[in-house]
């Protein structure tokens, strides 16, 4: 029986070379090349082992991507991430040495680590995407995506990261531990050669998507669904939800309807299809959401979790009927 083949389409061509490495992580993998297309960054939470750290490598190298990574500690500071003016002592001027977010893929390690000068650093680089050392500008290359770990089992030594950095991030994913057969894969694999990963595209073609996925269709129906399951997160009330209320301190953030619909519009791109469909941001509607609510005291002693709450939303705001027949005299239309 000959092997398959090889998938044709670029960001399937991405995942195949990747999952040579990563066994199982599916959601992980999709949710990072979502990120991707989506020009957007990921925050993942999870214990250390699940290979969060090569996930991202092995991503880099398929896309042909810089890779840098970077260990938060609480002793670091600003300049190990942007970079600073260095003194030459030959030419007696000063110049500037880049720090490791100029890269395309960075990974910050635990970064609940970092005491707050740190985390604003890298605020202001995934915002703005470029960095201010003395009086100069310089842009970080594209594309550009942080995935930040941070470990849920830990609290000695560590620095909640503030509501205004954790909106900059598109989605909150939560790792959780392999199956029992995936885990015998993963051990199996770990403990003899690993197959080299091929660089399959280059960061031109993935620039190429993106544009692509920006002209993905998006009925405006869709786009009110993505408002309301926002708006329902700020008033719980207005769906019929009242008892929702004293659990949320306060709710998601217009960040939160736009990347909906930034990431259902990769999302399609990924299932194959050039317009979104109120089942992509559903998909992805815990992951955008979940680290954008600010939870009252009475929901940690109740036990409970954003998801939670944002379950009981998606179960009670109703889905759009899409008129999917319409979609090409629309686009032709405003062409």
């Amino acid at each position: 029986m000959e092997p398959l083949a090889p998938p044709t389409k670029p960001m399937e061509q991405v995942l195949y070379e990747v999952k040579k490495v990563i066994v199982g992580q599916d959601l992980l993998l999709e949710q990072l090349i979502v990120a991707l297309l989506a020009r957007g960054h990921v925050l993942v939470e999870g214990v250390p082992g699940l290979a969060k750290t090569m996930a991202v490598k092995t991503l880099a190298d398929a896309i042909g991507g810089r890779f840098q990574r970077i260990s938060f500690t609480p002793d670091l500071v600003p300049a190990d991430l942007t970079g600073t003016r260095i003194y030459n002592q030959k030419t007696g001027e000063f110049e500037t040495s880049l720090g490791p977010v100029f890269t395309n893929l960075l990974l910050a390690d635990e970064i609940n680590r970092a005491p707050a000068k740190v985390q604003s650093a890298l605020l202001e680089v995934m915002q703005e995407r470029q960095v201010t050392i003395g009086t100069t500008t310089h842009a970080v290359p594209a594309p550009f995506l942080v995935m930040a770990t941070q470990n849920p089992i830990e609290s000695e030594g560590t620095y909640p990261l503030p509501e205004a950095q954790l909106d900059r991030f598109m989605m909150k994913v939560l790792v959780g531990y392999p199956s029992p057969t995936e885990e015998f894969v993963i051990v199996e694999r770990m403990t003899t050669a690993v197959e080299a990963v091929q660089k399959v595209i280059t960061v031109e073609t993935l620039a190429a998507l993106q544009a692509t996925v920006d002209a993905t269709y998006v009925d405006p129906a869709l786009i009110d669904y993505a408002v309301r399951l926002v708006g329902a997160t700020r008033n719980p009330g207005s769906i019929g939800q009242p008892q929702l209320a004293p659990y949320i301190t306060h709710g998601a953030s217009p960040r939160a309807s736009i990347n909906l619909i930034l990431t259902a519009k990769a999302l399609a791109h990924v299932r194959g299809r050039d317009y979104a469909l109120p089942q992509d941001v559903r998909d992805l509607a815990l992951d955008v959401m979940r680290h954008r609510l600010v939870l009252s005291y009475e929901a940690l002693a109740d036990d409970v979790s954003a998801d939670q709450i944002l379950g009981q939303i998606l179960s009670v705001v109703p889905v759009p009927e899409v008129p999917l027949n319409d979609r090409a005299n629309v686009r032709t239309a405003h062409a």
